[in-house]
């Protein structure tokens, strides 16, 4: 397919001559037809400037214009991140670059206009991941449901989620919160540009899943992502992961620390604040990337119950904790689902044991509270501080609780519907993870197909997931559609009756599930 163009002066412009040919926030892009899966597909089309050189640790800017037609069939380039960190990261062929702020969209091959809009966060402990880690993610929600998936990359570790401000100056500003302003960018982008795809840019649901999920929690708190979505979705969100200047300060230093032992800084002294900004500015894309695995490695036992990597309330882009506001009613006024897995912990081990899963670690949390709230808590994980008491102590502490309070607070002023995924085949419950934290992804983007998928249903237990997967979708689509889903078979949350929807073999409905556990957290942490 081709394009025409004219000239205006000394400028070049660019008309669109065809279904897969755009025009968005910058020129043209070509997209690729999938015709035998009914789809269209554009990838790779960047949603801001390159956030490199003097923009590295700045708030992102407009999107560079092109002249002609940019390709956008294949995925950008991804977000920095470790191959051999604690967590598992991109894949040796993959290429990174901190150029990574692009933006990809899915549609069904119609021409059918006003379709509703799922803009998926991908997770990754805001330290690895990509929106291409999985190509084939969104597929079966726009055969199933006939929406526009769109999904991004942003900015991950230091480059993106640490708290650098200290170290600003005048002359080398620094800004805060670069990945969630990234991520604003993106749905900025979608609002802007979206309608040109066929999707209604005043029907978007924003979904995610682990730190995917803590940027919709906190996204609904962030007062410039406010308007550009209209109902939200979290999937396992570390709601609370969010932390003051002090602490995120303390980390910089740390970070710094670490930086300057790892490579050549001349002999200059870390602890000068201007110099500091300057090794930041000067370092290798790959040594940011090194330090923050360190640095990540190093938190989990230095500072127990925190995640390093995370959005930091600055008073001004992000101005509270996303729990506050919730509480107060200052959250985005849009309807939610939220809800955890079984036993999100139980993942945890080994490499990517970052929760407060060690005695170590549960006594400096049994610390910060009374005698008798440590005695409650105690009691609700027998064998504490055992491996499997510990894992679910640990997930609970980072995900379930923190979850149940967004829920119990949004649900005073807007609709949520509350879940908790139970279901998991029975090979992964014979090696001990049961419903583990990530397992849903297979549920909602219909992975069971693949290698891994097939594998974990080796023993048994594939009709059942698949028949389980297919409801999830059916909800997850709906309230896409229109906000709402089926309150016959799952029923609004509120903080009375707590109606939870358990996904399972069977699904089924409970009032308040784990009501002890709960109230024995209430009493117990004093910072949610």
């Amino acid at each position: 397919m081709s394009a025409t163009t004219s000239q205006k002066g000394t400028a070049t412009t660019v008309a669109p001559t065809g279904p897969l040919e755009i025009a968005v926030s910058g020129g043209v892009v070509r997209g690729v037809e999938r015709a035998r899966l009914g789809m269209r597909h554009w990838r790779g089309i960047p949603y801001a400037a390159p956030p490199v050189g003097s923009l590295r640790f700045r708030s992102p800017r407009p999107v560079v214009p092109w002249q002609g037609v940019r390709d956008a069939s294949e995925f950008g380039p991804i977000a920095m991140q470790s191959r051999d960190g604690n967590f598992i990261g991109a894949s040796r062929t993959a290429t990174m670059s901190e150029d990574c702020l692009t933006i990809n969209v899915l549609r069904p091959a119609t021409d059918v206009q006003g379709l509703p809009v799922m803009v998926f966060v991908h997770g990754g402990a805001y330290s690895v991941g990509s929106s291409a880690e999985h190509p084939r993610n969104g597929e079966a929600l726009v055969r199933e449901g006939g929406v526009v998936y769109v999904s991004f990359n942003y900015r991950l570790g230091a480059l993106g989620y640490l708290d650098f401000t200290r170290f600003s100056t005048p002359e080398r500003p620094l800004e805060s919160n670069l990945g969630l302003r990234d991520q604003v960018a993106a749905l900025e982008w979608v609002r802007d540009n979206i309608a040109a795809f066929g999707g209604d840019p005043a029907n978007v649901t924003l979904f995610g899943e682990s730190a995917g999920a803590n940027a919709v929690t906190t996204l609904m708190a962030t007062p410039a992502a406010r308007g550009l979505f209209a109902r939200a979705i979290a999937q396992s969100a570390p709601a609370n992961a969010i932390y003051l200047p002090e602490m995120t300060a303390v980390w910089a230093e740390e970070f710094v620390e670490l930086l300057t032992e790892s490579i050549d800084t001349d002999g200059v002294e870390s602890t000068s604040d201007d110099i500091a900004g300057q090794v930041l500015a000067d370092a290798a894309a790959a040594e940011l990337v090194e330090a923050a695995v360190s640095l990540t490695l190093k938190t989990p036992d230095a500072h127990p119950g925190t995640i390093v990597l995370s959005p930091v309330i600055d008073g001004d882009f992000l101005p509270e904790r996303p729990l506050d506001a919730f509480k107060e009613g200052r959250a985005a006024p849009v309807p939610l689902i939220i809800g955890t897995n079984d036993r999100e912990g139980s993942l945890f081990t080994g490499r990517l044991d970052i929760l407060a899963t060690t005695p170590k670690r549960i006594r400096a949390i049994f610390s910060r509270t009374k005698k008798g709230a440590r005695k409650a808590i105690k009691a609700e994980y027998p064998g504490l501080p055992a491996k499997r008491a510990a894992a679910d102590f640990g997930g609970d502490y980072a995900f379930w609780y923190p979850t149940v309070k967004v829920a119990e607070r949004h649900a005073r002023y807007h609709p949520v519907h509350f879940y908790r995924f139970d279901i998991a085949p029975r090979l992964v419950r014979l090696a001990g993870f049961d419903a583990t934290h990530g397992l849903e992804l297979y549920a909602i983007f219909d992975r069971m197909n693949g290698w891994f998928g097939r594998t974990m249903t080796a023993l048994g237990g594939r009709r059942a997931f698949l028949g389980a997967s297919r409801r999830m979708r059916a909800h997850w689509l709906a309230f896409a559609r229109d906000g709402r889903v089926d309150e016959t078979e799952w029923p609004r949350y509120d903080d009375d009756e707590r109606l939870t929807l358990i996904i399972d073999k069977s699904d089924r409905v409970e009032s308040d599930p784990r009501g002890s556990r709960r109230l024995a957290w209430q009493a117990f942490v004093p910072h949610v």
